[in-house]
Order: structure tokens, then sequence, then C-alpha cells
């Protein structure tokens, strides 16, 4: 199978300059975009798996640090967002049928890597929804050499005294039709062209909230506002599903921020408790978004993630 060219931004990615982005077909029909940063001389593959409302641009930085390492990166624009199709007439809502649709998307994604024909070890970096979407591609075997998660969604923090209404409020709109609506408390606006940088969500750097801010306002089509109803009862599904499997014997580490305000913590506490070598480190003072913090930070753990690459002990099927 050939992929034919789709568009990307290299100089707002600020990646590799030879950077390139394909259009990819999942087995259901849905058009994804896959961006190939490469790297002279590679030794190995990561494989990228943004969070929701995230798209290929964003982790150019993230990229150029690998590139310098000797790894390619892949990274996806999932269904629903980025530059893929998106499937309710307000294009702004984050929506999916089904969470595990989006093992299709990773499929596609798998099938550009194998198209490229790149080298060695496959590697996996999962950032928060890319999180559940990316432990339950490890739970089920895909072929990677290790895995890393920065803030990954394996719940969603929620006071516990609105959970039962969360679930309430989003099985109720399936049945009544409305399961398209936004969810509570989010808009079609996106949050990093609405919200200021003072006390934000997402990273205490302001020279990387005005990086993600400048993506965005050049590209209006790549924001994306909050979850429909729908896609918040498949998360809550997905992530209480993935909760009760064990975890797979694979080299793990994960980054979770002290002041994670989005996703879950003790849920990333009790997964990293019972994964079998597994690593959970405390980024302190960090947000959601770690990988998008100052360069000072971002280099120490990505030297902590290149360290685990580097002796990760099995070898996957696909090494070169």
């Amino acid at each position: 199978m050939s992929y034919t060219p789709a568009p990307f931004h290299v100089d707002l990615s600020e990646g590799p300059a030879d950077a390139r982005a394909y259009w990819a077909r999942t087995s259901d029909g849905l058009r994804v975009r896959v961006a190939h940063y490469p790297s002279t001389g590679a030794r190995g593959t990561v494989l990228m798996f943004p969070g929701r409302t995230e798209y290929v641009e964003k982790y150019g930085r993230v990229a150029a640090d690998l590139a310098r390492a000797g790894y390619h990166m892949l990274a996806i624009d999932w269904r629903g967002q980025g530059m893929a199709d998106r499937m309710l007439t307000d294009a702004r809502t984050g929506h999916v049928q089904v969470f595990e649709d989006y093992q299709k998307d990773i499929s596609a994604m798998l099938g550009v890597a194998d198209w490229l024909d790149l080298p060695g070890k496959r590697h996996m970096i999962a950032h928060s929804m890319g999180g559940c979407i990316g432990l339950r591609a490890v739970m089920d075997g895909l072929d990677v050499a290790s895995c890393v998660f920065t803030g990954p969604m394996w719940g969603i923090r929620i006071a516990n005294p609105v959970r039962p209404a969360a679930w309430a409020i989003s099985r109720a709109a399936k049945s009544v039709g409305l399961s398209h609506l936004y969810a509570p408390g989010t808009s079609p606006d996106s949050y990093i062209v609405t919200a200021p940088f003072v006390d934000n969500l997402l990273t205490t750097d302001q020279d990387s909230f005005d990086y993600m801010r400048r993506q965005i306002l050049a590209i209006p089509e790549l924001q994306l506002g909050g979850p429909s109803l729908h896609w918040l009862h498949e998360a809550l599904a997905e992530t209480r599903a993935l909760s009760r499997r064990p975890s797979p014997d694979l080299p793990c580490l994960t980054f979770c921020g002290t002041n994670e305000r989005i996703v879950d913590v003790p849920r990333i506490s009790d997964r990293m408790a019972r994964w079998p070598g597994g690593r959970l480190e405390m980024v302190a003072n960090g947000e959601h978004e770690v990988l998008m913090e100052a360069p000072p930070l971002r280099d120490r753990l990505i030297g902590q993630i290149l360290d685990l690459f580097e002796n990760a002990p099995r070898d996957s099927a696909l090494s070169a």
C-alpha cells in the first residue's frame, strides 16, 4: 500500500526540517494523518500517541530531541481531531463512537511505519488520552520494546460526589439522542486559545504555552473544544475496564506532574504499583504536559526516556 502526502506545517512544528505527513485510511474508512519526523542514521523508532485535542505538529520539539538521539518518530492525528476526519457536524466536538476504535487508528499508523521501513526497535510515548489508548494497545500486544506515559488518562479527575452524576448524565444522553452535545462545563472553544497562561492546567513554561497557542491560531482547523457526552461515557467505561486488567510485562516509565489537575493521579499510582519493572516519577511542580515544560526539565525527562529505550531488554519482532 502507498500513502499520499498530507498537509504538514514544518515551520510551526519546530521539528526536523525534513519531516513529512501522510494520509492513512483506517479499517472502518476514516482518514487519519500520520507525521514522520526522521533522524539520520536512526537506530530505532518512537510511536507518539498524542492526547485529546492534540495534533502532530505539537510534538515537533520532542521529535527534534529524539532525532538528535537517533530515533525516528511517528505521530498521529486521532480520528475526530487534528486534520483527521471529524465525525460530528460540529467539528469542534471531541468524539468517538467506541474507545476501542482508536486501536484501528494505531493499525493505520503501523501501516505507515511498515511502508516507510523504519529501522530498529519500536518504542511508544503516550500522553493523556493517548495514554489510555496506548495502555490498551500494549495490553493487547502492541509490538514495542518499551513504553513511556506522560499524564496518562487512566482515569478522569472528577470529584467523587460528582462521578455518579457524570456516569448518569452521559448514559442518559445516549438513550435520548443527545450524546453529541458537549459534556457539562465544556464548549467549542479551544482551551489553549481561551485560557490565560497564569495558572493554566498544561505547563509552567510561557514559551511552550505560546508555542502551542501559536500553532492553533495559525491553523484554526486544528482546534478542538470539549468532548461530547458520548465521548465522556466511552472514556469512563474504557478507563474502568482497563483498570481491571493486569499490567503487561514491558519496560515502562510514567511521568506525572505533582500539580496534575486533569487526570486521576490515584489511578496512575495504582497502575504503576502493579506494573512489573515499571517506574512512576512524580515531576515536582509539573502540570499535565511535562514534555511541554522548559528545556532544562524537558531535557532531563528526555534523557530518562532515552535511557529506558537503550536499556529495554526485549527485542521487538520488527527489530533490525
